[in-house]
């Protein structure tokens, strides 16, 4: 008697993995660079409600116009294949080291959301006066451990922080943490209460290079956010923050497992939600 047996390889439940696009879409990644969690903060409509774009979290996200540009270049090329959640992680992976920082490994194969809720940002996301309490329950929530959680913190080091996210801490009898000759500089800076959202000031002294100087600002009472100034007077924080300011290569060193272990925190895979055609929009 002949019995015959199919084929009993199990099926790979869906993962990230390392050059996901390799078979699919082989340029994927070099076409990020050169021309360089979900891709939901791109929505710009989503079934009537207010997107993550709207959020006051995402306050000061910019340009999502170079995101849409990437997308349109590789649906020229693979059409409906690559992510906007994966784009949005390898475009930050790819501006970091630009800059000067690590190098770091990204895992791919993310889908997109298929909804985008201003409430699901607010809640997720840290505000701009977000305290250190809260700040360590946020990453404890998505298993990052405080170390990364402050150097997280630490790519402040790159870009501008506006003057409504900080323009409290100047108002009588100001935030003490503030160096006096800081607090001068922002004051000018925020002078016109009717353009705070639009005025703005840079984060640390080398606002285009990815390094430890935010951590040795701070240090000295230059912390642009209530959450910089806190960070580096908390005894539960402050020994992280002198280790980056000393050692730049520990930081790079705990930013990087951070990085990782939020981008890969709750992604969608495999058939859960979509690929889609614009990033700012659900498919039809």
């Amino acid at each position: 008697m002949t019995v015959i047996v199919g084929d009993s390889k199990e099926e790979k439940s869906p993962r990230l993995e390392l050059n996901f696009y390799r078979n699919s879409c082989p340029n994927a990644e070099q076409v990020v660079k050169d021309e360089g969690c979900d891709g939901s903060v791109m929505l710009s409509y989503s079934n009537g409600s207010l997107t993550e774009t709207e959020s006051d979290m995402n306050f000061g996200v910019r340009k999502l116009d170079l995101i849409d540009g990437i997308k349109r270049s590789l649906e020229r090329i693979c059409r409906q294949t690559v992510s906007c959640a994966d784009i949005i992680q390898l475009a930050a992976r790819d501006g970091v080291h630009l800059a000067g920082g690590p190098y770091i490994e990204i895992l791919t194969g993310r889908r997109d959301s298929k909804l985008s809720r201003k409430e699901r940002a607010d809640k997720q996301l840290p505000a701009a006066d977000i305290s250190v309490d809260k700040f360590i329950k946020l990453f404890q929530q998505k298993n990052i451990t405080l170390q990364e959680g402050v150097a997280l913190i630490g790519a402040h080091t790159l870009g501008i922080g506006h003057c409504r996210n900080f323009e409290k801490r100047l108002q009588p009898p100001g935030d003490p943490t503030l160096s006096t000759s800081f607090k001068l500089t922002l004051l000018v800076i925020c002078s016109d209460p009717f353009l705070s959202n639009v005025t703005f000031a840079t984060n640390d002294a080398t606002t285009f290079a990815f390094d430890n100087r935010y951590f040795t600002d701070i240090l000295n009472g230059r912390g642009l956010l209530k959450i910089d100034s806190e960070i580096s007077s908390d005894q539960r924080t402050k020994p992280y923050v002198l280790g980056f300011a000393s050692d730049q290569q520990q930081f790079f060193n705990s930013f990087t497992s951070g990085f990782l272990k939020l981008s890969n925190h709750k992604v969608l895979l495999g058939k859960e939600g979509e690929i889609r055609k614009d990033c700012r929009f659900v498919n039809n």
